[in-house]
């Protein structure tokens, strides 16, 4: 079986893919018994479609791959600390466990989180910074703005 972090350069390689087709740079793998399921990275530009981030396309594609819904017994790597939009699919696809590289720097209300937790939901899904490749995924996103901004 791989270890855990392999599977975030998986993400990473997925992020940049998103990169070389003016993307934002995040990516997204779903492991399943220590096997990668299914993969994406943001496609919201090319497809002008407002739910195209990386973790929904790697969502779909596994359930379409295990034929059901639920994803209970899988792990979700990212780039980046899931949206709003993405965490309550992440919870609500019953993922186990999301690991995440980049912390998201424009808020600090810690929503990713309490979605995560909320009582509303019958599942929870565990978030775990993987603290290794913070700098790399940070770096890929702060490359690909300041690049917009010139």
């Amino acid at each position: 079986m791989k270890e855990n972090l392999d599977f975030m350069q998986i993400a990473i390689d997925e992020a940049q893919k998103a990169l070389k087709k003016d993307e934002v740079p995040i990516g997204a793998c779903i492991v399943k018994d220590g096997k990668i399921i299914s993969k994406g990275y943001n496609r919201r530009e090319k497809s002008k479609n407002a739910l195209k981030h990386a973790e929904i396309i790697a969502i779909n594609r596994a359930c379409k791959k295990l034929k059901d819904w639920r994803l209970s017994d899988c792990e979700m790597y990212v780039t980046l600390k899931p949206c709003p939009m993405c965490a309550g699919a992440i919870v609500n696809a019953r993922i186990k466990v999301c690991h995440f590289g980049a912390d998201e720097t424009n808020s600090q209300d810690n929503l990713c989180e309490q979605i995560f937790e909320s009582t509303r939901l019958n599942h929870k899904t565990t978030l775990i910074k993987e603290d290794k490749y913070s700098q790399e995924c940070s770096l890929l996103l702060t490359a690909f703005f300041k690049s917009k901004r010139k």
